[in-house]
Parts: C-alpha cells; structure tokens; sequence
C-alpha cells in the first residue's frame, strides 16, 4: 500500500488525513495477518506518474524487512519506540531532590509526554480530624487516569492517583481503628506520589499475604463493581446477571462479586480471551464474544428466552440495545460507560418493565 504523507515522519507535522486513516486500516490487517501486508508512505510531492521512482521506492522498502516503511530525502525511516525524555533528561522522572511532597501531575496540554513531578505541599500540612497520613508503596492505574492524560476524560479530572497501598505514618484526631505503622490499602488522591493524605473512612488494612502492588489494584474496580451490582442494581441470590468486558479489571471483580452474592453468571469477552473466561470457572453456555451481538442470541437461548436481571454494561450502540433486550421483566442495566449514554425516560418507555441506573 503505497501512500503520500501520509505519517509525520519528518518534524512537518503535518499529514494526508486520508493516507493516515488507510495506515491505520491497514495497520489493523497487519496485525491479524503478518508478512502479508506492506505500508509504504512517500514524500508528500511524489509525483505518482514517475513509475519508475516509485516502484524503485516500493522495491528497496521490501529490502528493508519492515512492514511500515516512509522515504524522507532519499532515506528509508522506520518506526521505532525509544525511551521519552523525562524531566532528569535520561528519559526518566525524576522527583524532586530530597523532597517529599510530591507527585505525578500533567503540565500543559494533556499528553503522556507532558506527565511530570508537581509540588503537593498540601500533604505535609496538618491532619484535620479523620485523616490519615501514608506512605505510599504502591498506587493503581486505572483506565480512568489513562484517559485524563490523553485529554479524553470527560469534565474536569486531575492525574493524581485515585486508590494505593501503603503504611501509616501519622492518624489525625478521631481516628481510632487505625495507627501508626499499619499497612492499608483504598482510595485516596494523590496516590502517584511518596505520601498522601487519605479519609480514614475510606481505607482499611492489608489482608494478611497480600503485596502491596496487590492491595493497591483493588479498591476501585471491587468498589465499582459492588456499587453497580449490589447497591445500585440491588443483584440477589438466585438472579442472573450479564457481565460485559468480563476479562477486565471491573469484570473480573464482578464475576467474583456476583458469585458471593450467589448470582448466576453470563459474560462476554473478546475471543481471544475466552480462555480466560474458561478459567475463571465460566463454560461455554455462560458465554459469549463482546465483539458481536450474537451475545444476544447466544444469552437468550441459554436462558430459555428469559433473559437476564441485571446487566452490567461498558459498551456502547447497538450493544446497549441488545442488552437491554435481554432483561427479563423487571430487569436492571448498570451503565460503567462514558459514551453513548442513553435517557431513562426513554428507555423505559421502549424497555417496559426495566430500569437504569449509572455508576461511575
């Protein structure tokens, strides 16, 4: 496939916005289908009528090996990761000094690039009652942050750290099930720093053989998934619930959560993770690809036409329709999504006998 500016190859920056969405295309079919396909980007003023140049460009770019190869004055560029610059200018972070109150932030435009140690003195300030002051050990990264730093998140978000793990260094006034030296794990802001100052509330301690990375990359995807599940959509002993997205973080945590409560599990995944799936104790009958509606089809048969009570959705378009399809009379949809939001009203007048509710 041989294209004309098509990628920022050279410090222009600029790019054929066709050309770019063919690379990603094809970029698609590479990955399905290795050594079959060749991406070839020319100068953006080639001109196309001089076959002879252009296939000598096509036939020393099938030398090289590659499968995405772009010709800048004479030479063959190839895409390459390298380590990012960081702020010590070794292409790492590097904290302050012999400091302690900081850490991880966006500066500037909101890029992976642009994350950077920020200044937190407000974490060396006195604890007001109910606080807690942590060390931290280990902190979460969640789709959420992911989404802050490429400016995708919708509202106003800040990259801190939302949830970590680590010991305690000093308990604020009315704090009386924590002390000093506990190592706790929960929700707290700021986690992507040495210390933090975290609601005693909303922390607890370590289970016995837990490492601290494990403790830290629990909280937000238990608490989610119990909030959908329990609190909002009220999920009982004897229902049955469908699990979007089962192999990820929340979903893993969902299958487990409904389980407890001794609901019977439907889930979906991408094909390729059905394996997953099969280990964590969920066979054939209970599931589906999240790829495709036939979920739908597959989920209705195996419920006898019933359907399902509670649906716990991140997807999005004809999926959702299909999903709310799938509720049985009385049925409840817990949408996790941040696209595609769908208004109560109607769904209840197209959807008799459902509810909705949103968790975040």
């Amino acid at each position: 496939m041989v294209t004309r500016g098509a990628v920022p190859a050279d410090e222009s920056g600029s790019v054929d916005v066709p050309g770019a969405a063919l690379w990603g295309l094809v970029r698609s079919a590479q990955a399905e289908n290795p050594g079959r396909f060749l991406l070839l980007d020319l100068e953006p003023n080639t001109p196309l009528a001089d076959h002879g140049s252009v296939l000598n460009a096509v036939r020393r770019a099938v030398e090289t090996d590659e499968s995405q190869v772009a010709l800048r004055a004479g030479q063959m560029l190839v895409p390459r990761l390298v380590r990012a610059v960081g702020s010590g200018g070794d292409g790492g972070l590097v904290p302050p000094a012999g400091q302690s109150a900081w850490r991880l932030g966006v500066v500037g435009a909101a890029t992976v690039d642009s994350v950077r140690p920020v200044p937190c003195p407000e974490v060396l300030e006195p604890l007001r009652a109910g606080q807690v002051r942590i060390a931290v050990h280990a902190a979460g990264v969640n789709f959420r942050d992911a989404l802050i730093v490429l400016g995708m998140y919708p509202g106003d978000a800040v990259f801190a750290g939302s949830e970590g793990a680590g010991v305690v260094l000093e308990t604020g006034p009315e704090v009386t099930d924590l002390a000093v030296g506990d190592r706790v794990m929960g929700l707290f802001e700021g986690a992507f720093g040495p210390l933090a100052v975290a609601d005693a509330r909303t922390v607890v301690p370590i289970p016995s053989g837990w490492t601290f990375q494990q403790a830290a990359a629990a909280p937000v995807v238990f608490l989610t998934a119990w909030y959908g599940l329990v609190e909002l959509g009220g999920l009982r002993a004897g229902e049955s619930v469908l699990i979007h997205a089962a192999t990820g973080g929340v979903g893993t945590a969902a299958v487990q959560i409904a389980r407890h409560v001794g609901a019977e599990v439907y889930a979906t995944a991408s094909p390729g993770k059905h394996m997953t799936l099969e280990a964590m104790g969920i066979d054939q009958v209970h599931r589906a690809s999240s790829r495709d509606l036939d979920f739908e089809q597959v989920v209705r048969e195996a419920t006898g036409g019933r359907g399902v009570d509670v649906v716990l959705n991140s997807l999005a378009g004809p999926f959702v329709d299909a999903s709310l399809g799938l509720l049985a009379d009385g049925g409840r949809l817990l949408e996790m999504g941040k696209t595609d939001i769908r208004d109560p009203e109607r769904i209840a007048a197209e959807h008799p006998g459902c509810g909705t509710r949103r968790t975040t």
